[in-house]
């Protein structure tokens, strides 16, 4: 195996910069690098426009962007919020930090998504908000998590973070709940030089009350989005100026103009770094759709999968090996690093604590003990992806 194929199998980065991020870059640089400002405005806009969502409004990362959602909807003691234990821990921390309570709804076995078959016998009145995770890449069944949220009034936040260009039924991600949040980390479908997140919403209200959060609760005259823009009508200028009229204690959860260029860049070429994720998954299932014990994704009807990752599952008796003896074996022999997404989170400690137990969600505890994914971005040759699928067929025994 080549040093090049062992790169791109153990690379853990899952953009590709070029020439024209790089000169954004040099273009907000020479601009003396101002934190949010004309940048984060065009790629607010854009972003807001291929979502197909009134507004975006751009933050540090995607676990600053699933907490403002939260604190927009004024999420906090006494409130209860649920997701899926099949997820990182940001989306659950969001919820924790303000003081609410947070519970798990058990997954489908099919897609990995939040069971909305078992959402309704979780909610109780003091249910205000509800996070489905894309997970992998793959929008949840939106509809009918939709469908529940009018009939008790609770709120949907998306997390989208693995799934930019993912859609549901011709509508993408981050466009059917009352905010979308995504992530640019270093591994994700497109990157703001390796952090970054941003929030989507229609609803004028929220899409403020975010904004104003996002910045230390301040407001200014004009046109701006490093705060908030003051509306004159309902804060006439008199003799206060900008800088005195803090409506709450905020945050510091800007993005960087210099990020938001490269960000512009990065999603003009979302749609076709994208397809070369789904081009190298049909590669991968193809090439591994013969082979006993493995389990592979299943793209629901009606979904556009982006594959931020590949899942696969192993039957330990029909394939011969067991999770963690593939894994390690698969990087002893092959170079190859597999990864494992995610420990159910109510076997953390964190969640441990908080009085949650081994057995209490067991579709995500049954898949957690077979499932691992698969390297997977638009970078990897065509060579790296036949050494995947070699690798794979070649460790079975039996």
């Amino acid at each position: 195996m080549s040093p090049s194929i062992r790169f791109d199998l153990e690379s853990k980065f899952g953009s590709e910069y070029g020439k024209e991020e790089e000169q954004a870059l040099l273009d907000v640089l020479h601009q003396n690098a101002p934190t949010s400002g004309n940048a984060c405005i065009a790629f607010e806009q854009a972003f807001a426009a291929y979502c197909g969502t009134a507004h975006a409004r751009a933050c540090s990362n995607g676990t600053a962007a699933l907490f403002l959602s939260l604190l927009g909807l004024g999420v906090g003691p006494g409130d209860r919020v649920l997701t899926t234990p099949m997820t990182w821990i940001a989306t659950a921390a969001a919820g924790a930090t303000l003081g609410a309570e947070v519970d798990f709804v058990d997954i489908d076995p099919l897609t990995y998504n939040l069971d909305p078959n078992q959402l309704e016998a979780k909610l109780t009145p003091n249910t205000k908000a509800v996070l489905p995770v894309h997970l992998y890449g793959q929008c949840c069944d939106m509809d009918a998590i939709l469908g529940l949220a009018k009939k008790h009034g609770f709120a949907v936040v998306e997390d989208a973070c693995h799934a930019l260009g993912a859609e549901y039924k011709s509508r993408k991600a981050g466009s059917m709940g009352a905010t979308g949040c995504f992530s640019f980390h270093e591994q994700k479908n497109i990157s703001t030089l390796g952090e970054g997140g941003i929030i989507t919403t229609n609803d004028p209200a929220l899409f403020e009350r975010i904004a104003l959060y996002r910045s230390h609760c301040t407001r200014v005259y004009g046109k701006s989005t490093k705060y908030c823009q003051l509306d004159e009508s309902k804060f006439p200028m008199g003799k206060r100026f900008w800088w005195q009229d803090f409506e709450d204690c905020g945050y510091n959860f800007r993005m960087t103009d210099i990020q938001a260029a490269v960000g512009l860049i990065q999603l003009k070429k979302l749609d076709a770094l994208n397809q070369r994720r789904i081009d190298i998954a049909a590669s991968i299932s193809e090439g591994l759709k013969e082979v006993p014990g493995l389990t592979l994704p299943t793209v629901a009807e009606g979904c556009k999968h982006v594959f931020h990752l590949y899942p696969l599952q192993l039957d330990p008796k029909a394939y011969g090996l067991t999770k963690e003896d593939f894994i390690a074996r698969m990087l002893n022999e092959r170079g190859i690093k597999i990864g494992t997404h995610y420990i159910p989170l109510h076997w953390s400690a964190a969640f441990q604590k908080r009085g949650f137990k081994r057995g209490q969600f067991p579709v995500a505890e049954s898949l957690f003990e077979r499932l691992v994914t698969l390297p997977i971005h638009p970078r990897l040759t065509q060579e790296a992806v036949e050494h995947l699928i070699d690798s794979i067929r070649a460790l079975r025994v039996g």
